[in-house]
């Protein structure tokens, strides 16, 4: 005869499933195995390394380039190379295409190490002001306002700290290679610090008006 096990009460039942639970729970082991997490955050050094003198007799001048490190824009100072024979004829527009071409440039690897970087794409020139253009603005092979915020921040930074290009401190006039009017960029410690921020658009520059001569 087969021996008949006794019922469990149903009262129990919950019970003893409580009871399955918790010691399901207790055998939990923690995992030895390590979990990669990806590498943890590195700050850069924005320590500008010392630029190479340039040769003997090269054209060129002394610049602060802006780059951008620590999401900011930090300048490095550097000699920046001049062609004798260019394309555009008017000093101020030379310049700017001088500095432009240092601007595109991929930073050395020291640099890079430092954590610096350029936004500035590669083709960009500057040409002449068109007729009617106030004095000293500079017209790039883009719109301005098309170029990522980044790349103006570090074009209009770069020009106002030039004395080749800017006559002194106060806004930097650039336009496009179309007929619109010129517009004026400043560069302020709110656009060095967080250049992603530079308004698209500046404010519309007219040219003075020439006074008459008196009759």
């Amino acid at each position: 005869m087969r021996r008949v096990l006794p019922a469990v009460p149903a009262v129990l039942v919950p019970l003893v499933g409580i009871a399955l639970l918790a010691t399901a729970g207790c055998g939990i082991r923690a995992t030895t195995v390590p979990v990669d997490v990806g590498a943890a955050p590195s700050r850069v050094s924005c320590d500008t390394p010392a630029q190479p003198g340039g040769q003997s007799g090269a054209p060129g001048f002394q610049a602060t380039v802006e780059l951008v490190c620590g999401s900011q824009l930090v300048g490095v100072d550097r000699l920046v190379p001049m062609a004798e024979k260019g394309t555009v004829r008017d000093p101020v527009a030379q310049a700017a295409q001088a500095l432009l071409e240092a601007l595109e440039r991929t930073p050395s690897a020291e640099e890079r190490d430092a954590g610096f970087s350029t936004g500035v794409p590669a083709g960009l020139t500057a040409g002449a002001p068109k007729p009617g253009d106030p004095a000293g603005t500079v017209r790039l092979s883009r719109k301005p306002e098309d170029l990522p915020p980044v790349a103006l921040s570090q074009i209009v930074c770069t020009l106002a700290g030039s004395d080749t290009v800017s006559a002194g401190p106060g806004p930097v006039v650039l336009g496009g290679p179309d007929a619109d009017p010129p517009r004026a960029w400043e560069c302020t410690d709110a656009v060095r610090s967080r250049p992603e921020s530079v308004p698209t658009l500046g404010e519309i520059v007219r040219p003075t008006a020439t006074p008459s001569p008196a009759g």
